[in-house]
């Protein structure tokens, strides 16, 4: 870890906290009073700081508004339940994949202390922010982009690294009803799919609007060769339970490395469930719904933690998916992820980063 010091703090004159109400926290749309800002040039990161939170100021010939080189991420950080420590879920896991996703795009490498001293350095400034209403969270996200203003095609030689954060509920709300998708593409293998950046979504904007304007609020989406096999839901990835196995579509170049996923999938292993991450067809997923023995599917992310499917729509046909009770796995399994969230129960896994 660096020095802290290295650090310069700018702390905001003034606060907008408390004029929001944290009862209503739509999400993303309220933003804490500062952030964490890093500069990127001559081959290192420097200058960190944590500054108000403001606008910035950047040329019209900024290269990552011309050619999408910038990533992201998302985590969160949770108000334990002795209501006095602040708990961030997995922020070092969320530093390894935003590198890789700034290597398939050729940005520069982020060191970890640079990432997380600056996070927990944040956490700490804006720890009020933390909600304690039941189901909220603090969202952090880091992002990075390219600052060059040069418009010709290539990696730029400029970064800024900036993390705010937001007071968020939660991200669905209600019954989630999913259309599959047959046309449109948001990532095909060798693309970007895996990788967290700006493009990644861009691609799932119309057929979003398109499917949620027919009554669904996400797309369940298909491979990009022939649209055969399920890879995501929206803005998540999607888990099925079929004759009591968990099954998940396997990872590749265009599947997100989700890290809900990955939790998911290592305490189930640990309580003795079988797991398969595998391709999962079409086919197979309609014949288990009209056979009735496809128990849940739920999507799995950050935002979305695991949200239960209530209707996939393929060919025109909305099948019902049985909704969750208190045996259900998806409830015991949001149950033991919020256990470790709130620090109801030790973190076996060490995943929990107190602040």
């Amino acid at each position: 870890m660096m020095d802290t010091a290295q650090i310069l703090i700018e702390k905001s004159k003034t606060s907008s906290r408390n004029d929001i109400d944290f009862n209503q926290l739509d999400f993303g749309k309220y933003h804490t009073d500062h952030m964490y800002v890093v500069d990127y040039n001559q081959g290192e990161w420097h200058d960190m700081r944590i500054v108000p939170y403001q606008n910035l100021s950047i040329s019209p010939a900024t290269a990552a508004l011309h050619y999408g080189q910038t990533v992201f991420e998302g985590f969160k950080a949770h108000r334990a339940k002795n209501g006095k420590d602040v708990l961030l879920f997995r922020p070092e896991r969320h530093w390894e994949r935003m590198n890789k996703s700034m290597e398939r795009i050729c940005m520069p490498y982020i060191p970890k202390d640079v990432f997380m001293d600056g996070i927990i350095e944040l956490a700490k400034i804006d720890r009020d922010w933390v909600p304690t209403q039941e189901g909220a969270s603090l969202y952090f996200r880091p992002f990075a982009f390219a600052m060059d203003a040069f418009i010709r095609v290539k990696p730029s030689e400029n970064y800024y690294f900036i993390v705010f954060c937001s007071p968020v509920g939660a991200y669905f709300s209600g019954q989630l009803n999913v259309k599959i998708e047959k046309e449109y593409v948001r990532s095909a293998e060798g693309g970007i799919g895996s990788a967290k950046t700006g493009g990644n979504y861009a691609a799932s904007l119309l057929p979003a609007k398109m499917a949620q304007a027919a009554g669904y609020q996400q797309i369940m989406w298909t491979d990009a060769k022939e649209h055969k096999y399920i890879e995501e839901t929206g803005a998540s990835n999607v888990m099925f339970i079929i004759d009591n196995v968990l099954i998940t579509p396997k990872l590749s170049t265009s599947i997100l490395d989700g890290v809900t996923r990955d939790s998911i999938i290592t305490i189930a292993r640990d309580w003795g469930v079988k797991v398969e991450e595998r391709r999962v067809s079409v086919d197979e997923v309609i014949t288990a719904l009209k056979s009735k023995t496809l128990n849940e599917a739920f999507g799995t992310g950050t935002a979305a933690v695991i949200s239960p499917i209530n209707i996939i729509n393929y060919d025109g046909i909305d099948y019902q998916i049985p909704q969750p009770n208190a045996s259900s796995f998806s409830t015991k399994m949001l149950k033991a992820l919020n256990d470790i969230k709130y620090g109801l129960v030790e973190d076996p896994y060490g995943w929990i980063v107190k602040v």
